[in-house]
């Protein structure tokens, strides 16, 4: 309508391509390098930035989000809520206690310095992301993923020419066969430049994770599915002590 607003992504050209056929709202436009709404990285890992609209400054934003995407997710949200009468004053200081909801990146545990994430990852855009937020908040630490493919087109083999560079910043992979798949993972994961490791069922993948990890790791499970309980049954074998 016509006393609408578009909050769109300033660099999708998808977007744009769309609205150039025909707009009658009013249009703002988020994070790129162009956006009315922009925001710039305090910390490398998104955990603090600073938030510009119309190239003025609007405050700063720290929370316990990792990631650009989060940020640029905060951006639109922050848009929308100007729009419906909200301060970005008052914005950020809701996003400042803002808590993500489960299973993003959410810690299922810490076991003698090894930290267990859960995080429901279900194409390689999102792996890719969650990945990226997490090493620029770790550093060096190494990142093991563990990962189901477990969505419809992961076991499919849709993603299976982008699963390699969605996993770029893990240090190593450890993946549960795919029920019923149409495509030969253990091929694609040979290609991989990090160690990999493929397991027919959960309990054999744990058994042989365990002995693996050490103090300092990240450990991120990636999964859409409850993935045969595995985050208890590790944190279990984490806890008796066979580390």
């Amino acid at each position: 309508p016509g006393n609408g607003l578009i909050i769109r992504h300033a660099e999708d050209q998808n977007l744009q391509d769309v609205l150039t056929q025909g707009c009658w709202s009013k249009q703002q436009t988020f994070a790129g390098k162009t956006g009315d709404w922009q925001a710039k990285l305090v910390q490398a890992d998104g955990s603090v930035f600073e938030v510009f609209f119309n190239n003025q400054s609007q405050g700063q934003v720290q929370w316990d989000l990792l990631g650009q995407h989060n940020v640029a997710n905060a951006l639109a949200a922050m848009a929308a809520a100007h729009h419906a009468g909200v301060s970005p004053e008052q914005a950020i200081t809701a996003l400042r206690s803002f808590k993500n909801v489960k299973r993003r990146l959410e810690i299922r545990g810490k076991i003698n310095g090894i930290t267990i994430y859960d995080d429901f990852a279900h194409h390689p855009t999102a792996i890719a992301t969650t990945l990226a937020g997490l090493r620029s908040k770790v550093k060096q630490a190494r990142i093991v993923v563990v990962l189901e493919f477990g969505s419809y087109t992961m076991r499919s083999g849709v993603h299976k020419d982008a699963i390699k560079q969605a996993l770029c910043d893990a240090d190593r992979v450890v993946c549960k066969k795919p029920d019923q798949a149409s495509w030969d993972l253990a091929e694609v994961l040979k290609t991989f430049s990090q160690p990999t490791a493929l397991y027919e069922d959960v309990d054999t993948l744990v058994k042989n994770l365990v002995p693996t990890l050490t103090s300092g790791d990240h450990v991120v499970i990636m999964s859409n599915g409850g993935f045969g309980g595995i985050h208890q049954k590790l944190l279990n074998a984490m806890a008796v002590g066979v580390i």
